[in-house]
């Protein structure tokens, strides 16, 4: 792949990056990805107050990252691409790893001291 151009870095960060800026909003997207739900489930789901789902939600609605259907009375959201899971856990593998090197190099600057 070639190298991005600024401007659709800046792409990048506004619509996708911001909008994982906030933990709770990756737990929804999470959520999500076992089952479609709506808000009251994501919320008991997450033992979080029905309005800050709401909010949370509405952020990822706007950046296109959760789609919604109507089903009677309820709105029931989910992933509008699954492929987002995959981003979020090889970050959360190259966390572990980054962790894990500076554990190491903590533990090889003490020994060496």
């Amino acid at each position: 792949m070639t190298m991005p151009t600024f401007e659709e870095l800046t792409m990048l960060h506004n619509n996708i990056c911001q909008a994982l800026g906030d933990p709770k909003r990756i737990q929804i997207l999470y959520a999500l990805h076992e089952q479609p739900r709506h808000v009251t489930a994501l919320a008991c789901a997450l033992d979080t107050p029905q309005p800050t789902i709401s909010r949370h939600l509405r952020i990822l609605r706007q950046r296109s990252l959760v789609t919604t259907k109507r089903n009677g009375p309820a709105v029931v959201y989910s992933l509008a691409n699954p492929a987002i899971i995959a981003v979020l856990d090889s970050m959360r593998q190259i966390l572990r790893d980054t962790l894990k090197r500076q554990s190491n190099m903590l533990r090889n600057e003490n020994f060496i001291t």
